[in-house]
């Protein structure tokens, strides 16, 4: 199980990827908004995601958990 972290503090703004979908490396998973940018997160390997732990519209911190990739 790879874990998926966030590297800066802001809002989710758009879930790319869902639950049980297949991903390759470097595919975005969600994207981040902190200070009015786009950050997009993606899939460090490829595989399948087994969990999304952040809704849109959801605060998160910087090193907060959004996904595991199996």
């Amino acid at each position: 199980m790879h874990k998926v972290l966030s590297d800066v503090t802001g809002t989710v703004w758009k879930l790319e990827a869902q639950v049980g979908q297949t991903v390759a490396e470097g595919d975005t998973l969600l994207i981040v908004e902190s200070m009015k940018m786009e950050i997009p997160v993606t899939a460090p390997c490829a595989g399948v995601v087994q969990a999304l732990d952040v809704a849109e519209g959801d605060a998160v911190a910087d090193g907060q958990l959004l996904a595991l990739i199996g």
